[in-house]
Formats: structure tokens, sequence, C-alpha cells
């Protein structure tokens, strides 16, 4: 059977030349960085390397750069910094943010008793910049806000000129799940500043197990872990060396050939909108995912008008490799908390599918896709 893997939103294949510098380093470089001896002090050193590499990508300091175990670690350990260490007494966000914010923003709310404000949406999914300004005047509590750059479930694309400018304004600190945009679009943090950001190593082609959270120097690290005084005393836990040399690799690969890759994906995406709508005439595209400008190129989130519960299940009989949510939900069918809060009670009804691509991604497998769609769908 064919297998075609379109749920790249969820995670990607590693580079093989991702691969080739982990097996390298788990065979030569197996030294304990935080060890003395000659092994040691050669891990210590790559992974050094590796922090400044990656911190060059972002054009800021290594030292702003602290390892961690991916996304949702990098996103609790900024949020509750911001709390704890940070005296932030109030946190604005959206209602369709990773439940790696959401949740633990709600955390924060039950246990500490801080603000948690909501900005509106528009009926794509669009933060409602004006009312974002809106709150901000509204309150003299030191004020968070934490918006994703890059939806992961409709592709929207956050104005972050505007909110760095709104932030700046009202001397609010501004926190980003970049997940879905770190390795597929070029992030300069001296031009865009942003006081925190998150990435993760398995959406750009890296191991997954592994990312990092961006602290603006100047701000102190309050560590959620105790032990070892690892990552600068900010993360105790002995370092994924050969995960972090991956990720260091996957990141080098992924901004050299950035425009190629974007490129070559948009086109991809581009094909598959065109081919959805000769052949599936009532189609409809969720947030802004079927615009190229205003939507990731790696993301397209479809709805048919009917209603089939098991249509991802056939598309996985079928080889296809889909989502119809969050994927980062183990096992869950509660559907899309994003789709809910955007959708109309009867659009919410109807069936949504995730396609999602990656420089792997070829026209073939999107033929192959739109002729097994027609089969179900008919």
């Amino acid at each position: 059977m064919k297998a075609i893997y379109l749920d790249n939103a969820a995670t990607t294949m590693i580079d093989a030349e991702v691969l080739s510098v982990m097996h390298a380093a788990s065979l030569e470089n197996y030294g304990n960085p935080s060890s003395t001896h000659q092994f040691g002090r050669k891990a210590k050193s790559a992974i050094e390397t590796a922090r400044k590499n990656i911190a060059k990508h972002f054009n800021v300091s290594a030292s702003e750069i602290i390892f961690t175990s991916g996304g949702t670690e990098a996103d609790n350990l900024i949020l509750q910094n911001a709390v704890f260490n940070l005296g932030v007494q109030r946190i604005i966000s959206s209602k369709i943010e990773h439940h790696a914010v959401l949740h633990t923003c709600e955390f924060l709310e039950k246990t500490n008793g801080i603000q948690l404000d909501f900005v509106q949406l528009d009926a794509q999914g669009n933060i409602d910049l004006q009312h974002l300004e809106t709150l901000l005047a509204t309150s003299d509590k030191k004020t968070l806000i934490s918006l994703m750059l890059i939806n992961n479930e409709i592709g929207n694309l956050l104005s972050t000129h505007e909110v760095c400018e709104l932030s700046n304004k009202y001397e609010a600190l501004f926190h980003s799940d970049a997940v879905q945009a770190v390795g597929h679009y070029k992030i300069d943090l001296q031009q865009t500043p942003i006081d925190f950001l998150v990435a993760s190593a398995h959406k750009f082609h890296g191991p997954k197990g592994v990312g990092f959270a961006y602290f603006k120097k100047g701000f102190g690290i309050m560590p959620l872990f105790h032990g070892g005084n690892q990552e600068k005393g900010a993360r105790s836990s002995t370092e994924n060396v050969h995960g972090i040399l991956g990720m260091e690799k996957a990141l080098e690969i992924a901004c050299k050939n950035l425009e190629n890759d974007k490129k070559y994906i948009n086109t991809i995406k581009k094909y598959f909108i065109d081919e959805l709508q000769f052949h599936f005439k009532n189609c409809a595209f969720n947030g802004t995912s079927s615009d190229l400008n205003k939507s990731a190129y790696t993301i397209l989130n479809v709805r048919f008008p009917i209603k089939n519960d098991l249509l991802l299940f056939s598309l996985d009989m079928a080889g296809i490799a889909v989502s119809g949510g969050s994927a980062c939900q183990s096992g869950s069918n509660k559907g899309s908390h994003v789709l809910r809060e955007i959708l109309t009670h009867g659009e919410a009804n109807e069936t949504s599918i995730r396609f999602s691509f990656s420089k792997f991604t070829t026209k073939e497998e999107i033929d192959f896709t739109i002729v097994k769609l027609k089969e179900l769908l008919k």
C-alpha cells in the first residue's frame, strides 16, 4: 500500500543529514556535559557551539537560548517564569492557542490568581488588534501577551510587528509559541523584538524531544526542574547532546534552503487548493489557510459539507496520514478547540481535515490523495 504523509504540522520526517550528525554524536560524543574529564568537556563544547550557531539564526546572543525537551516545556518555562519570577499579574492570550499555552495559563489563573483575558478574533481566526489594544489600555497590572506566530491548525499568520508595537507602547511583555514558524520563516529578534520565543526541532526535520526557549537578555530564569543546575541553572537535567546537535543541523539546513523550500511547498499547496476546488465545488477552507499571503505555506485546513466521522480513519486505511485537529492531544477525539471557536455550530459539525506539507511532499502524492477523497466522498 502506498504511504503518503500529509501531517507535517504534527511532526516532520528527520532529514538524512540530521540523522548522520546524531548517529556520529551518539557514537563519538557520548560524554556527560557536566563531567570535567575530556569526554565531558568535548560534549559541553559541542553543546555551546550549537547554542551559538542556533542563536545566530535569530540575531541574538547564545546566553539567551535555553535548551528544553521541546515546545511544551519551553512554553511552561516561560509562562511560569513570567508569573513566579517576573511579577506578571495578567496574561492576554487567545482561545485558539496551543494547549501548551492555554492549559498553562488556566493553571496559573487557578493556582496563582492571575488575570487571564482573551483577545477577540474575527471570523477567520485573526487577532483583533483593536481589541488587544483596548485590553492593554484598561489595566495597569504587569501584563504578558501570549500569541502564537502561526496557528498550528489553521495556519493563520500573526500580525507580529503590530503586536510588538502594542506591547512596547503599553510596556507589556510578549511571548510567542513559534513552533510552526521556526525553520520555515526568517525570524530576526532584533527587528521583531519578541521577549520570549519557543521552538521545537521535530517541526523542521529535526529529532523529537528537543527544542529551546529564547529569553531576552535581562530576564532571570527560575528552573521548573531542580537538581543538577544545568543550562546555567535554568534547567536541571543532563543535556540531550545528540538531540541538540541534531536540532542545530536541522535548523542550519532549514535556514540555508528556506526560500527554495518555501517556493516549492507553496507550489504544492496552491496545486492542492486548485484540485480541491475543481473536484469538490462545495468545499471550504478554515481560517485563512487558503490565502497564500496570510497563512503558513505548510498548512491547509479543508472543510467538506458533510458529516463523516470515519474520514480520517478511511484515509489512514488508504495510506494517507492527515489530521482532524491537533495531533498533540494523544488519542483525543474531542475535536478541534480552534475550529469550535471560529466556526458556526453547523460548520463545526461538518468534516474538517488538516493537510500539512513539507519539502518531501510531491504532486503525485497530492494526485493520489485527490483520487482517494473522491472515492470516499462520492
